[in-house]
């Protein structure tokens, strides 16, 4: 695997969920063809050139002595470091990616700061062994594995995902699953009661549209379907006691949060459910 060195790691994401966070690889092996958000944004800044230059990941070597230098002095600014926006923290079938996660989110929890980790490989489990203030996600559009290999053909077996963030929800981890970029009937005609009953164990949903992709507008009633769906998950959620964020532009109408009004500025990308 190749490696490379960084002068900084840690930094404010203006994500719509997150605090500080951390991407300590580039590029990503899973292959995601919605298309990816993130392997967009590479390509635009010249950072790839090709779809195979996506697949091929890099480490960054040097992340333990980069937080040795940050932590100090960023501690008190930071609420929680998200593992990752631009890659996948738990990257299938690459061990040592996985290696470096876990030795950053060891190395921040004992400076007393809390990790969030979100995945579509497989939560290892040594996270078990680490603070329970941390909170594991898992991100899946489908429970179907032959229609994840089309979109997602290189990223973890859904049963395998699935099964890896049981495991830490039982151990009295909070856990979370993100449900997007969902895709419309067009694409795969799904039962998105099925996917909901099937990840019933987790503390908190967050569902949000397929975006950047042609075949979204040609289904001719897309916004009626994802408010329908955003509904859903509301409704499921409300009724089972969870934590749920619908994200900004799913629907087109209000976006729903579970925090309360103080907290709530979705309508500009800024809120915070973690």
């Amino acid at each position: 695997m190749k490696k490379f060195k960084r002068k900084t790691l840690l930094y404010k994401t203006g994500v719509e969920y997150g605090d500080y966070t951390i991407n300590h690889a580039e590029n990503c092996s899973h292959g995601c063809l919605y298309p990816c958000y993130a392997m967009l944004m590479a390509k635009r800044f010249g950072k790839i050139k090709t779809y195979e230059d996506w697949l091929e990941p890099k480490l960054v070597e040097n992340s333990l002595e980069i937080l040795d230098r940050e932590i100090p002095r960023l501690k008190d600014k930071i609420k929680f470091v998200h593992l990752s926006f631009t890659t996948d923290p738990f990257m299938y079938k690459y061990p040592e990616v996985s290696e470096m996660s876990l030795k950053i989110i060891d190395k921040l929890n004992k400076s007393g700061i809390r990790c969030t980790a979100l995945t579509k490989g497989i939560l290892p489990i040594e996270l078990a062994n680490l603070s329970k203030d941390n909170e594991f996600g898992i991100t899946l559009i489908t429970i179907q594995d032959k229609f994840r290999k089309k979109l997602e053909p290189f990223a973890s077996p859904m049963s395998k995902r699935i099964d890896s963030l049981r495991h830490l929800h039982n151990k009295g981890f909070k856990t979370w699953v993100s449900i997007e970029p969902y895709p419309t009937p067009n694409i795969i005609d799904q039962n998105f009661d099925e996917i909901l009953e099937e990840l019933s164990f987790v503390d908190k949903i967050i569902f949000g549209r397929l975006n950047y992709n042609k075949q979204v507008s040609e289904y001719k009633d897309y916004k009626n379907f994802f408010n329908e769906l955003a509904d859903k998950v509301v409704t499921f959620c409300k009724k089972n006691k969870k934590q749920y964020h619908i994200k900004e532009g799913t629907v087109t109408e209000p976006t729903y949060c579970s925090n309360s009004p103080k907290q709530c500025v979705c309508s500009v990308g800024q809120s915070n459910i973690f």
